[in-house]
């Protein structure tokens, strides 16, 4: 009896699993050069963008809310943004500084409403963030721009000081955008503005605990910005993220710098002109002035301690406010 060997049997699954892998395999081939396109594409579209004059977006008529209205950068941006026909709704802890903004602001012709809040309370933020988007609708542009800046070393810093600086520069923050933006995303609009700080690009003495907000607000920013990217590809709110250099606006009591006229303080004048610019103009990042973003990306790839000589050159910084 002959037995008939199963060798020469056609292999189904195999061919199968073969052409499945050859598939895939292809896929990941167009994938990679698609990659590869759209990469190059997109340096080259933002090499563009930075030689050319980007358009600025429109803010007449928009309800613009600043926190820090009562003086400095705030104040300057609330006028700035009245000015150019935006209803601003003006917060500060400080009602008689708040008060005085609006009023400014109505004597030039703009329109402004002032509330007083602690942004460090959540409560008090979100029953007044209510209450607004009751009596005054959406409101498109959000900037986070109240802060304190105590400036002495690390251990002289008081446990007080340290949880109230956290508490205004960064915790703030979250709890303002968990009132305004469930709005923006439910109509795909909407602009979301953070102050940072160049003490969120770089580490500076006698400003240990700032710095630490400043950088968590680089982060949270960017990670809010990719969150909501990942949830809807076609979103439309734009975040953007601001580091001002020292601003005269007396939160920087005892600047230093080797150079005046290369690395003087900045108006808040022209800090929020600069900042309403990089807003109408969609920026993800924005310093003032504006090349320290691209110095911060360079001095990444450079030894560290190639980059404390140049430091030590410069000899720019804050020294401390107790005497």
């Amino acid at each position: 009896m002959s037995i008939q060997s199963n060798n020469n049997k056609p292999n189904g699954g195999g061919i199968e699993i073969g052409q499945n892998t050859i598939y895939n395999i292809v896929l990941l081939i167009v994938d990679i050069v698609l990659l590869v396109f759209k990469f190059w594409l997109t340096i080259i579209q933002e090499i563009i963008k930075i030689f050319s004059t980007r358009p600025l977006e429109h803010v007449n008529g928009k309800l613009v809310l600043i926190t820090g209205a009562g003086h400095g950068m705030g104040k300057e941006m609330a006028l700035q943004y009245a000015s150019l026909g935006a209803k601003v709704l003006c917060w500060d802890v400080n009602e008689q500084t708040n008060t005085q903004t609006v009023k400014e602001i109505k004597q030039a012709g703009g329109t402004a409403h002032g509330y007083i809040c602690n942004v460090a309370r959540r409560e008090e933020v979100l029953e007044l963030a209510t209450k607004i988007q009751k009596e005054h609708g959406f409101v498109s542009i959000v900037i986070n721009n109240a802060g304190i800046m105590p400036c002495h070393p690390l251990l002289e810093h008081t446990e007080q000081e340290i949880r109230l600086m956290y508490d205004v520069n960064v915790v703030a923050h979250f709890w303002i955008i968990q009132a305004f933006l469930p709005a923006m995303i439910e109509r795909n609009e909407g602009n979301i503005v953070a102050l940072s700080s160049c003490a969120g690009l770089f580490g500076l003495a006698n400003l240990v605990p700032y710095c630490g907000t400043k950088f968590a607000v680089r982060g949270y920013m960017a990670a809010l910005a990719e969150e909501l990217r990942k949830q809807n590809p076609l979103s439309k709110i734009k975040f953007t993220t601001i580091y001002p250099y020292m601003i005269d606006t007396g939160l920087c009591k005892n600047p230093h710098y080797r150079f005046p006229n290369l690395m003087k303080l900045i108006s808040p004048k022209d800090a929020a002109a600069s900042i309403i610019e990089a807003q109408r103009q969609g920026l993800e990042e924005a310093a003032i002035p504006r090349h320290f973003v691209g110095v911060e990306k360079v001095s990444r790839i450079i030894p560290r301690k190639a980059m404390r000589l140049v430091n030590d050159f410069l000899d720019t910084g804050v020294d401390t406010d107790k005497i």
